[in-house]
């Protein structure tokens, strides 16, 4: 047999080319993941940060405010709830005092 020229290897290189294609590419994958598995930094342990001890006058403090903020809510919508009665009552008793003006200025533009 003689020697195959150069123009029967490159064809031969291509054929089993796009025989292996998959096959590349897989490798290719796997050697890029072995990359990024390689960069990412290793962990040594946990590291967890300390607990913080319980602080009663920081938690005392916020439901003294959350108490304080109740009571001038509540009073603030007693104050409205006041005010509102004072307005009905003011309207109904002006109410009144037309009907009876009006009742009043009848009869005397009739005897007159």
């Amino acid at each position: 047999m003689t020697d195959p020229t150069p123009l029967a290897k490159a064809e031969a290189a291509v054929r089993e080319a796009t025989v292996d294609t998959a096959a590349v590419q897989v490798a290719l994958a796997a050697v890029e993941l072995a990359k990024l598995a390689s960069a990412q930094p290793q962990h040594q342990g946990c590291q967890h940060t300390p607990q913080q001890q319980f602080d009663a006058r920081k938690w005392l403090t916020i439901g003294g405010l959350a108490i304080v903020g109740g009571c001038v809510a509540c009073a603030l919508a007693l104050a409205f709830a006041l005010a509102s009665i004072a307005i009905a009552i003011g309207a109904t008793c002006a109410t009144g005092c037309f009907i009876v003006l009006r009742s009043m200025w009848r009869d005397y533009i009739k005897t007159r």
